[in-house]
């Protein structure tokens, strides 16, 4: 995809993602352009982005003027990841909340099967304003597609742009399904899904991004 289409796909991503509620002031998103370097978006709350172009960041070396610090585990985790091509850093109530007692959501229902056996936990809720955090956090959430940060929202990573904000709504979606089965008081270890409901729930066919890449940008 060129500069011009990445561009398209990143502010709508912004926007899909702050009106959505996934994230509110702060979060930002990234598109891969090549090996070297990649686009994030603007600096500015991510629903209200119209025309506001983003900023080509390498993925190796300072970040940018005007670029947020915590854009350094977008750099962390595209050094490490060349199968990565999108990335969201958001604050998605539901799994605030879960954060805070140090529970991520475990696979209960279909669109949960996608963080099998559950997305890594990051137990520290400090800003990644430091090369040093954002390499460990990328260390942390090796070759999964999220990591759930202590009272800190997440970082939600897939092979796209589209693929991340898709599982980024996955995920919250997967929090509210734990929050509400812990509410009705149910056990925790009850009522997960079974390996083989895992391997069969986590396919892309049928248009699974689309559908959602879509929905959300209609909100």
């Amino acid at each position: 995809m060129d500069r011009t289409a990445q561009e398209h796909v990143v502010r709508d991503a912004a926007r899909a993602l702050g009106r959505s509620g996934l994230a509110h002031a702060y979060g930002h998103c990234s598109a891969r352009l090549d090996a070297e370097s990649f686009l994030v978006c603007a600096a500015m709350p991510m629903g209200l982005v119209t025309t506001e172009p983003g900023v080509v960041v390498p993925v190796s070396g300072p970040l940018p003027e005007g670029v947020l610090g915590e854009v350094r585990v977008h750099q962390a985790i595209y050094a490490r990841r060349a199968d990565v091509g999108g990335i969201c850093r958001t604050m998605p109530p539901t799994l605030m909340a879960l954060s805070t007692q140090g529970i991520v959501p475990v696979p209960r229902h279909g669109i949960g099967a996608y963080f099998a056996p559950r997305p890594a936990f990051w137990d520290d809720p400090r800003l990644l304003r430091d090369d040093a955090s954002a390499v460990r956090v990328a260390d942390a959430l090796g070759a999964g597609n999220a990591i759930v940060l202590r009272g800190n929202g997440v970082v939600v990573a897939g092979d796209t742009l589209k693929q991340a904000v898709t599982l980024n709504w996955f995920l919250e979606d997967a929090a509210r399904i734990e929050r509400d089965v812990r509410m009705m008081g149910f056990a925790p270890e009850g009522g997960c899904l079974t390996e083989s409901e895992v391997a069969a729930r986590q396919v892309w066919s049928g248009g699974v991004v689309e559908r959602m890449w879509n929905w959300i940008n209609s909100l």
